[in-house]
């Protein structure tokens, strides 16, 4: 076995993507859980990143189960013939009672907490929470991670499609080190912007990026 072969045979490959345009991401509302549907502007970035992966060949299909990555996913995953299957873990953050709400009215109420916040190390921003109610980057990176961990496992030298979030992309490239809080700014993850990860389980390594921001 050569070593390109090797090497393969022992890592999954994953496509993790952010998901197309929303209604919220274009009037500028905190989403986390709940559901706002794609704009037409979305499909037409879903479809155009179909055409531009038409060449992987994906074995297997996964989302979250919001909307919006889970239409994403269908445009993308319609191209090789696959179902989609959408997980609960794969989600966006919840920002709890600010779901819904405007970015300017999250900023304005939780300000105390973002100077806070702008003052820790880069170990205490990850774990901080700005409320009880909203998870904080270790929490939906470690979910995201554990996801990631028993697919590795069970799809051992295959192509697999993740389609999720933008918050929730950010904060698992940080913890992988891939970037810090300062050159992986919020809104890093620009929609249908993905990132090529291979991973055994145990080790993690991010090969390609598109449509992610690193500032320096």
């Amino acid at each position: 076995m050569d070593k390109s072969n090797e090497h393969k045979s022992k890592y999954c490959t994953f496509y993790i993507v952010r998901h197309g345009e929303t209604v919220g991401n274009v009037n500028r509302i905190l989403q986390g859980h709940i559901d706002l549907p794609l704009t037409e502007e979305g499909i037409v970035q879903a479809k155009m990143l179909a055409q531009k992966l038409a060449s992987v060949k994906f074995d297997h299909a996964f989302s979250s189960d919001l909307l919006r990555a889970k239409r994403t996913a269908e445009i993308i995953a319609i191209e090789h013939k696959l179902a989609v299957i959408a997980k609960k873990i794969l989600r966006e953050r919840t920002f709890g009672i600010f779901e819904g709400k405007s970015y300017d009215v999250y900023d304005n109420e939780l300000k105390e907490a973002v100077l806070t916040f702008e003052s820790l190390t880069e170990k205490e921003k990850y774990s901080f929470k700005f409320r009880q109610d909203i998870e904080s980057d270790e929490e939906i990176a470690t979910r995201f991670i554990t996801f990631i961990r028993e697919v590795s496992l069970a799809f051992v030298g295959k192509n697999v499609l993740v389609v999720s979030h933008g918050g929730i992309m950010r904060a698992t490239l940080i913890h992988l080190g891939f970037g810090t809080y300062k050159t992986l700014q919020p809104g890093a993850v620009k929609n249908l912007g993905y990132f090529k990860l291979e991973s055994d389980g145990v080790d993690f390594f991010v090969r390609d990026t598109e449509g992610i921001i690193k500032s320096t």
